[in-house]
This record gives structure tokens, sequence and C-alpha cells, in this order.
């Protein structure tokens, strides 16, 4: 096998590879060795069928099995031995004739063009220091928490019959609703409780019940959403009968031994007990989110090197189709939304750059710390991703175990949480005490 570089640029290696037909050849031979034993034919003993034989009837067959090895094997040397470490899968173009070289006439020859991972020195993390955002649960928070739980179990009660029904009431209510005069699937109910102002009906349906009071029957006239999920109705006007059966006032929960047993708790200090303990995990995660983010900004920093082609343009091209999904969704943020198409792009360019670069970074980092992921963590993030899919947990470990790129999607995450976990214990980390508001503070997402 020959192997010969032929163009260098950048991270870029581009490598021109013969395989001589005389070593297809020879595998070719092996591999027909290798198979004889296992193989059954009219007319022959089981496994005593001649190599020769075997070769006439599948040899060109078994030559496509050999020649895909060899690219394999061939491209993987080729790096092994420039001590190339690939950004991505190596370009493969066919220079041979595919069928003279599986018909043995034919030398296998091939160009391959592979990125490299760049060579650079990652930052020491028993040099690096950074102060950790914490904050301690008071009386006031857990309180919040509980107003928030009992907002959650509010009731309602039965106003006189000449109370005119305003925002956040509750309306009892029988409808029928029609398009062009005929009646629609799901377009009636008897007994209904709408929330005004809950936003959970059909926009404009609930304005026009503010002002309605125990007795009245009006019609409501309403048009679907464009984008309403059953398309029949999408865009339609229609006019709902409706009779309001009663008009209901909010009666907020009191926080209180009956809120908790709610909630399935003996009592309310037992229930503050269980909220205190939330709050500390919501803290802490959070705290941990901060330190991670200014850990990140840190060696994004400190580390400028070419990035590999390859990987960033993938990157930012996944990047690219969610804010082109969210932009027709109407969903951009304000600062955004006022940007053309040319300078989003390259604001998010810059942030596919940043992640390469991270990326590569706690790679390396991580590397030279031998922080592995155990089968076991792999194991328990295959299961937790079942759990979010009930009834159809045994299909999504299967997928799994049959899909390595899935996996390769799972281990990721946990590898990055990792390398942090490694920085976090080797750098001088100072703990600063600071507001609710504070550790909640909104950063720059990146």
């Amino acid at each position: 096998m020959q192997i010969k570089e032929v163009e260098a640029k950048g991270l870029s290696r581009t490598y021109n590879v013969t395989v001589p037909k005389e070593e297809l050849a020879e595998k070719l031979e092996a591999k027909i060795k290798e198979m004889q034993p296992q193989v059954s034919l009219k007319g022959f003993r089981p496994g005593k069928v001649p190599m020769s034989h075997i070769r006439k009837m599948f040899g060109q067959s078994i030559m496509k099995d050999v020649v895909e090895d060899v690219l394999n094997t061939s491209s993987q040397q080729a790096m092994n031995d420039n001590n190339i470490r690939p950004a991505g899968q190596p370009k493969i173009d066919l220079r041979a004739n595919g069928e003279e070289v599986t018909k043995g006439k034919a030398d296998l020859e091939y160009k391959m063009t592979v990125e490299m991972i760049p060579e650079f020195e990652p930052a020491e993390p028993g040099k690096l220091k950074f102060t950790r955002l914490t904050s301690e649960i008071d009386d006031k928070n857990i309180d919040e928490r509980l107003s928030q739980l009992a907002e959650g179990q509010k009731t309602y009660k039965k106003k006189a019959k000449t109370a005119k029904a305003k925002k956040d009431d509750a309306v009892l209510i029988n409808f029928v609703g029609r398009i062009d005069g005929e009646a629609f699937d799901g377009g009636a109910m008897d007994e209904h409780q709408l929330v005004l102002g809950s936003g959970t009906f059909i926009p404009g349906f609930e304005d026009q019940l503010i002002g309605a009071k125990a007795g009245d029957k009006l019609d409501v006239t309403v048009t679907f959403p464009e984008e309403y999920g059953a398309k029949e109705l999408a865009g339609k006007e229609a006019v709902f009968e409706t009779e309001v059966l009663e008009v209901q006032g909010e009666q907020d929960a009191k926080v209180d031994d009956e809120l908790a047993s709610k909630f399935g708790f003996e009592g309310l200090d037992k229930l503050k007990e269980v909220i205190k303990e939330q709050l500390e995990g919501e803290y802490e995660a959070q705290s941990r989110l901060k330190l991670k983010r200014a850990i990140l900004d840190e060696l994004d920093k400190k580390h400028d090197f070419d990035l590999p082609p390859g990987m960033v343009e993938a990157e930012f091209s996944n990047i690219w189709s969610q804010v082109q999904a969210e932009k027709e969704a109407g969903n951009l943020d304000e600062e955004d939304a006022k940007k053309s198409d040319k300078q989003l792009e390259k604001d998010y360019r810059k942030i596919a750059e940043r992640r390469v670069r991270l990326g590569l970074v706690l790679a390396e980092m991580g590397q030279k710390a031998e922080v592995n992921v155990t089968n076991e963590e792999l194991q328990q993030a295959m299961i937790a991703e079942a759990r979010r899919y009930p009834g159809q947990e045994q299909q999504v470990i299967e997928f799994y175990q049959k899909n390595p790129n899935a996996v390769a999607q799972l281990r990721a995450p946990i590898y990055e949480e990792k390398v942090v976990d490694f920085i976090i214990e080797q750098a001088k980390v100072t703990d600063k005490k600071v507001s609710r508001d504070k550790l909640y503070e909104e950063d720059e997402m990146i």
C-alpha cells in the first residue's frame, strides 16, 4: 500500500492512497479461506466446498466486502502513519473504476481528505480562579413557594345571580359551536367551567363573556387561528350559542395543614421542610450553572487556535436550522428579530466557533486528566431517557443499543460535566453569598 500526502492546507490534509490489486487478491483469498468451513452448497458436504468454486460463485461479492474493509483500514493507517487526529470522518474520493477493482483487474486508488484536531496546550486547571455564587434559604423564600402552591389550588364559589362576570372569575357554561349554521365535532359542551382571562379558549371567546351574568344567553363569535390544530376549522369564523349557568368568584386556598394534605403531607411543617430541600437543590443547581458559565467564559478567553472548518460548519448548521425554525414560528427574541439574516448569521457563526473551541478544550483537558464515562453512567443515562417515554422504554433502550451515534450524544454531556467537575476540584474556587435575585440574574446564554 502506498500513501502520499498531496496537499497540506491549514488543518486539512489530503492523501493519495493506492492498494495494489495483488494485495486485494491476497485478502480475498484469506476471506474465502475463513468462510470455507461455514459455506454449504448443494452437491458438496458442509464445509467442503472448494475455494475455487466459492471464488467463482461469490468472488466479486466477497471482494466488495474486502474493498470496504480495506478502505476503512487503509484510511485509518494513513491517519496513524501521519499522526493525524481526525476532527471528523475523512472524505473518500475513489479514483479507480469500482467494477474493475471488485473484479480484481485494477488497483484500489482513492484520495482522502481529512481535517485535523488542532495542536494546542490547554490551560492548567490548578492555575484558574473562580467565584462561586451561593444563596441561603430563608422563611420568605419558603413562604413565596407556599403561596405559589396555594395559587394552584384555587377554588371557585358561586356568586349571586345578579353578579356580572369579570376577569379572573369562572363561568359555568353550556355552548354549541356552529360554522355556517352547522354544528361541528368537538364544538359543544355542557356545564364547562371556564376561567376568564386564562387564555384556554379561542382568542376573543373569554372577553365576550365579561359582564355576563347567570341566565344570560348570548352568541359568541370568534375566528379560529390560521395555525389551529384542526385543519378543517383553521381560519374559519364560528358562532357559539352560549348559556351562562353560574358566575363564580375565586377563593384563595389557605396556607395551612389542609393545603399540605392536598399534596400528601401530614402537616404544614412537613411541607415546609420538603420545600426547603427542593429550594436548596434548585439553588445549588443554579450556583453550579453560574460557575460553569464562568469557567467556559474563562476557557474561551484563554484559548485561541485554528478551528476545523467542517466542525464549525456542522455546529453552525445545527444552530442556524433552530434559529430559522424559531423565526418562522415568530419566536425569535426581540433583539434577534430586529437583525437582518446577514447579521444573525454572523452572530451565530461566532457562537458556533465558541462552542467548537470550548468542546476541543474540554476534550483535551479531559483526556489529560484521564476523564472517562463509564458503562454504568451511560446505562443510567439511557434509562433516564427511556423513562421520558412511558410504555416505550424497551424500544428506547433498543434504539440506543443499535445506534452508536445516539449513544455518543448521550455520552457528550456526561463527559463535559465530569471535566467541569475536575476543573472545579483543581481550580481555586471562592464562595460568595448573594441574594436570590443576584443568583438568578440572567447571563448571556451561549
